[in-house]
């Protein structure tokens, strides 16, 4: 089969591989019809993550048809259209029945990697670094899903792929990330980070009863999707000195009352932070830049919370403690338990709350995935969102 593999530091290859087989009885196999690039695919691209490997297969958003399913599987059946979600969750552990899938106990094989990180290990992820279970991803023709029975979510036949495939990642991340903060009517949340996730944070803020969103960011398309198709006020940080007293001026100096970052490690921004995080990255003392996260935190009000969703990889310098001690700051993150919000947002779909769609910029074939990476790592023809098909 065809699959998009990592070559090296921005070098995408889709190559010939052998086809995915039933490796135990609760695995099913899916003929992938459309799949995703993500933004934190282009982590990998980047080369910032730990524990990727030449010719590893890359994708986490993805959905298609059961071709095969091996003897245990009961709950999906060979013909059914399913998306499947980015976390490799078992449904039967402590994590998993608590609701808190992305920290699945059992299906990690390499464990032992992620304990010594970040002292306990999460769930496996399709194609995303031998850290986490070196599982090949679905930016192929076929992928391998373990524990069929409880992950893939058989989708109806009046939707089409584009409305659900985002449901495999960045619609229920968006969507964590605005639960997380707990918002309350009136409340005015800010977004860092206009990409898809980004969009969709804002989206959901509003479904979850916010007055206003604002939403921060540098490139004027990311800006003009989240006025138009999300109905955020904007700020483009590279116009102002300070986005910081930008949001005390929108706030009556109080700050936004809940704040989600959903940029994560590879945060941009003018000034000595950013010139002191880009150099620590530079020398490998330190894998992110997290100018997102510190000026969520110095910005939200006090007694506010901090949502991250933004993928973080290691260790980061200069974390504002003393501002979220002694201005009683929540801070809430996570990998999305995506399992827990899959069908319930397929709900809001299917009601017409959200049509996911909207943020698609561009249609490919697989056999230009790489292509596909290229231009939404430099944001050629205002590129927000790829969707790959077979």
């Amino acid at each position: 089969m065809k699959a998009t593999c990592w070559m090296g530091k921005h070098k995408m290859e889709v190559v010939n591989v052998p086809d995915p087989r039933i490796l135990s009885q609760g695995d099913c196999i899916v003929k992938v019809t459309s799949t995703a690039i993500c933004g934190s695919d282009l982590h990998l691209y980047n080369a910032f993550m730990p524990g990727l490997e030449h010719g590893d297969i890359l994708g986490h958003e993805f959905m298609g048809e059961v071709v095969e399913v091996g003897n245990n599987v009961k709950n999906v059946q060979v013909g059914d259209r399913v998306v499947v979600p980015f976390p490799i969750a078992c449904g039967h552990c402590a994590a998993c029945e608590a609701g808190l899938t992305s920290v699945c106990e059992n299906s990690n094989p390499n464990a032992w990697m992620a304990e010594k990180l970040m002292g306990h290990s999460p769930s496996g992820i399709f194609g995303y670094t031998h850290l986490l279970g070196g599982f090949a991803g679905g930016q192929a023709e076929y992928a391998r899903v373990p524990f069929a029975d409880f992950g893939p979510l058989k989708v109806p036949d009046e939707l089409t792929d584009e409305q659900a495939l985002f449901l495999s990642d960045i619609l229920p991340t968006g969507y964590m990330g605005a639960e997380m903060c707990d918002i309350k009517p009136g409340d005015t949340v800010a977004v860092w980070g206009c990409g898809p996730v980004g969009l969709f944070a804002i989206a959901s803020a509003y479904l979850l009863g916010a007055e206003r969103v604002i939403a921060i960011d540098r490139f004027p398309y990311r800006l003009q999707m989240a006025r138009e198709k999300a109905g955020a006020i904007t700020i483009n940080y590279m116009e102002i000195d300070s986005v910081q007293d930008v949001l005390k001026d929108l706030t009556a100096g109080r700050g936004p009352d809940r704040c989600i970052d959903a940029v994560g490690m590879e945060g941009y921004s003018h000034g000595l932070f950013y010139m002191h995080d880009r150099m620590k990255q530079m020398m490998r003392m330190q894998p992110d830049r997290p100018i997102a996260l510190r000026e969520a935190i110095l910005s939200c009000a006090s007694g506010g919370t901090v949502s991250v969703i933004g993928v973080y990889g290691g260790l980061i310098d200069k974390f504002p403690m003393n501002a979220v001690m002694n201005r009683s700051l929540t801070i809430r993150a996570g990998q999305c338990h995506v399992h827990r919000y899959m069908r319930p947002l397929l709900e809001r779909i299917q009601k017409g709350d959200i049509d996911p769609t909207f943020v698609i910029t561009h249609r490919m074939k697989l056999d230009d995935a790489a292509r596909g990476y290229e231009m939404f790592n430099q944001k050629e023809d205002n590129c927000e969102k790829v969707v790959l098909s077979a």
